[in-house]
C-alpha cells in the first residue's frame, strides 16, 4: 500500500519519519524501533501515537513510501 510520509530530512534525505498519512488518517511517529537498508530500500519499524506497530519502506529508485505491515489493536479506554 502506497502512503505519504512526512520526514525529517537529514543529510541523506528521507532520514527519519515523523508522520504517516494514509488517506484521511494521520499517525504521529512516537518511536522508531528499528531501521535497516538494502540497496534499493530504507525500512523503518515504528510505533504510532495510536499504539500501532508499522513497518514502512522507502523505495529509493521509485521515490515512494510503502506500508508493508500495520498492526493496530484496539485499546480499552476509560478503564
Amino acid at each position: 500500500m502506497e502512503i505519504s510520509v512526512e520526514c525529517y530530512d537529514g543529510y541523506r534525505g528521507q532520514e527519519r519519519p515523523r508522520r504517516l498519512v494514509m488517506g484521511q488518517r494521520q499517525v504521529e511517529v512516537v518511536e522508531i524501533i528499528d531501521r535497516w537498508v538494502d540497496p534499493d530500500h530504507r525500512y523503518f519499524k515504528l510505533r504510532g501515537d495510536d499504539g500501532g506497530l508499522y513497518i514502512i519502506r522507502y523505495d529509493v529508485p521509485g521515490d515512494r513510501w510503502e506500508l508493508t505491515l500495520m498492526d493496530v489493536r484496539p485499546t480499552s479506554r476509560g478503564s
